[in-house]
């Protein structure tokens, strides 16, 4: 079993902490599916957000999940001019079988720009 990293990211609507919860839980769901892992697998997982979010704490919406023993920081995002807003990225180092070229990253919806090179 090798240590690998899952990267993701999810652009938001609105700063509205309900609507983040779904998001990030929408976007960690789909790292999981994805990837053919469970909770279990999860070392930790690092999330930023842009400046521009402020109603709630991306690691909250992992909790929600039921993610409850695994290591999570939150960290604000480098506030780039020009950079899209309203961002939540992921970086979840896991537990895999997986070659590294094996790992799906997760881009939802317009946050597929952010890394056409990748994103899956």
């Amino acid at each position: 079993m090798a240590v690998r990293a899952v990267r993701g990211a999810v652009q938001l609507e609105r700063d509205e902490a309900g609507h983040m919860e779904e998001q990030v839980g929408a976007l960690l769901t789909a790292v999981l599916e994805r990837n053919g892992l469970t909770a279990d697998d999860l070392i930790s997982i690092w999330f930023t957000a842009t400046p521009d979010l402020h109603s709630d704490f991306p690691a909250a919406a992992a909790r929600k999940l039921g993610i409850v023993d695994v290591p999570l920081i939150c960290a604000q995002e480098l506030d780039v001019e020009g950079a899209m807003p309203r961002v939540v990225r992921i970086l979840a180092h896991v537990e895999s079988d997986a070659s590294r070229a094996g790992i799906a990253h997760v881009y939802l919806g317009a946050a597929a720009g952010l890394r056409k090179d990748i994103a899956q």
